[in-house]
């Protein structure tokens, strides 16, 4: 980790996911209790789920090739900037009162598409920035830094809610945003993309002919990948069931636990600790199970979880159900984007998750909606079991024995805006990136 710590641009990385990730978590709880207590009525949370999924339907199938095409650096900023203006637009509206059931759905689209677009960006970002005997560790400092801030936020609001109400905690959410735009600024200067290698495939001329030609480069390579496509399918329905829970948890604090808000905020509090613990132990058990084992495993330890939470009737134990399943969480997150870095090139990344992230943005939409459905109108513990079954079925395709790809282990160069044609020389090393003017660069030195 020491090593992962030298480079700098990988430190701003995971400063700024920490911080960004604290404003997010503060968001995304303070807008499910809003709603929850407006309503109080598990299908208005279900439609919530269903509406910040649209936008992500709608774009994964365009933005994977736009990830391995432009910098993503500066995708990750417009992103950040994006929403900071968003979400500033709405908390003035809270400050004023004048905040609608309505506007926080129209808010929470335009935040889950950035959502969306943001987390395939910055997996190929840190894969494109890291040694690649160093995956495992990267995503485990980005798990640390991810389940940090949610950690905080989730413990945060459930507390602070009733004092600083929904515009404080979205003025807060604004502030992050902005830090963690000026934490981008040092990751690196001038713009890089990955310069994929030449296949000899003749590419047809024209944007829109070229896109779809793109496109159906990345989605022939996955249906080449039986491993990839069995991967990523238990990694589809882990993010499904992942954004799911949000519809069960609060009404699990309310209906239940008869805790309220503060005890939502021990239940994400109690999920953020394990995530948080797990990345001191997670390449350990990585490195002795396997990548297949550890993502079988934990995904099999989730369900469990699911399917014992409706029978804990004390704030405890479910406070302690839900560290569990953070841990389980995060294990299998380590696991699956560790592989997905270590076996699909850095050219193909961008397209490759969002294939996955467009399957488990679907089942969010579609399961997101029907437990909130059941658990309103028949039995919440229904919700619970839904999701359960959901993990399960994770665990059974990470599990199934097919022989995983040779790790791609040519390096791919990374092209500085304005650089001299790669073919006029040796290929840079890995992360390298060649400069735009040498004479430009001794000036400058």
């Amino acid at each position: 980790m020491r090593t992962i710590l030298r480079q700098p641009g990988l430190r701003y990385i995971f400063l700024a996911n920490i911080i960004s990730m604290l404003g997010s978590g503060m968001n995304s709880t303070a807008i499910t209790w809003f709603v929850l207590q407006r309503t109080h009525n598990e299908i208005a949370l279900g439609k919530l789920v269903v509406l910040s999924t649209l936008p992500g339907l709608l774009m994964l199938p365009f933005t994977g090739v736009i990830i391995d095409r432009e910098d993503r650096r500066h995708l990750v900023m417009l992103l950040d900037a994006a929403r900071a203006i968003v979400v500033l637009a709405v908390a003035i509206l809270a400050l004023h009162g004048q905040a609608q059931i309505w506007q926080l759905y129209l808010m929470n689209m335009f935040v889950a598409a950035g959502f969306w677009m943001f987390w395939p960006t910055i997996t190929a970002l840190i894969q494109e920035l890291t040694p690649e005997q160093e995956f495992v560790h990267a995503n485990t400092f980005l798990l640390a830094g991810v389940q940090g801030g949610w950690l905080i936020a989730g413990s945060i609001v459930g507390f602070v809610y009733d004092k600083i109400g929904l515009s404080g905690v979205l003025f807060i959410d604004f502030a992050t945003y902005l830090l963690s735009f000026s934490c981008y600024l040092f990751v690196r200067r001038g713009k890089h993309v990955v310069k994929p290698h030449d296949s000899g495939t003749p590419k047809p001329d024209g944007l829109v002919s070229r896109y779809f030609h793109e496109l159906r480069e990345g989605l022939d390579y996955v249906r080449g990948k039986p491993y990839i496509m069995l991967l990523g399918a238990a990694w589809a329905l882990f993010l499904g069931a992942m954004l799911t829970q949000g519809v069960i948890t609060a009404p699990l604090s309310e209906r239940i636990l008869h805790s309220g808000a503060i005890g939502y905020g021990w239940l994400n509090a109690g999920w953020g600790i394990g995530a948080f613990l797990s990345a001191l132990y997670a390449p350990q058990v990585i490195r002795r199970a396997g990548s297949r084992h550890s993502v079988g495993s934990s995904m099999a330890l989730l369900a469990v979880c699911l399917f014992a939470l409706p029978f804990s009737r004390w704030l405890a134990i479910a406070v302690l159900i839900y560290a569990v399943m953070g841990s389980a969480r995060g294990v299998g997150g380590i696991s699956i984007s560790s592989t997905m870095m270590e076996v699909v090139p850095k050219h193909f990344m961008g397209r490759v998750q969002n294939t996955f992230f467009f399957a488990g943005t679907l089942l969010q939409m579609l399961v997101g909606y029907a437990v909130g459905v059941v658990a309103h109108k028949i039995a919440l513990a229904i919700g619970f079991y839904t999701i359960g079954v959901m993990y399960a079925l994770a665990a059974l395709f990470a599990m199934w024995p097919v022989a995983p790809p040779e790790k791609h282990s040519e390096p791919e160069p990374v092209a500085t805006e304005g650089s001299f044609p790669l073919e006029m020389g040796a290929a840079p090393a890995r992360g390298e990136s060649v400069p735009a003017n040498p004479e430009h660069d001794s000036e400058r030195a």
